[in-house]
């Protein structure tokens, strides 16, 4: 049963880590995928700890850390939209930003 469970987190680990990798057109989806990667390393570490009985402080600490990770990506969503109008990243020219 876990193990289903384990080898579909980790195939999903793997897309997503590929989705981050490649797709490179628009901020919103290296944002979401970035997301989904803290999402399943989550339900990974609740899984890792729930095996071996460990305490949750970590997990709630790593979930904390995350919220902050998506806020900070959002914030920066929206900067780049007010100012270039559009979040395509191939248009923005670095320098100048």
């Amino acid at each position: 049963m876990y193990y289903v469970l384990e080898f579909s987190l980790v195939l999903m680990f793997l897309t997503s880590l590929f989705t981050f990798c490649f797709v490179h057109k628009h901020l919103l989806m290296t944002l979401l995928s970035l997301e989904m990667l803290m999402l399943i390393m989550y339900m990974l570490f609740f899984l890792f700890m729930m095996n071996y009985n460990c305490g949750g402080y970590f997990i709630l600490l790593f979930l904390t850390i995350s919220v902050c990770e998506g806020c900070l990506g959002l914030a920066v969503l929206v900067s780049l939209i007010r100012c270039h109008g559009n979040d395509m990243i191939m248009t923005i020219n670095m320098l100048s930003w």
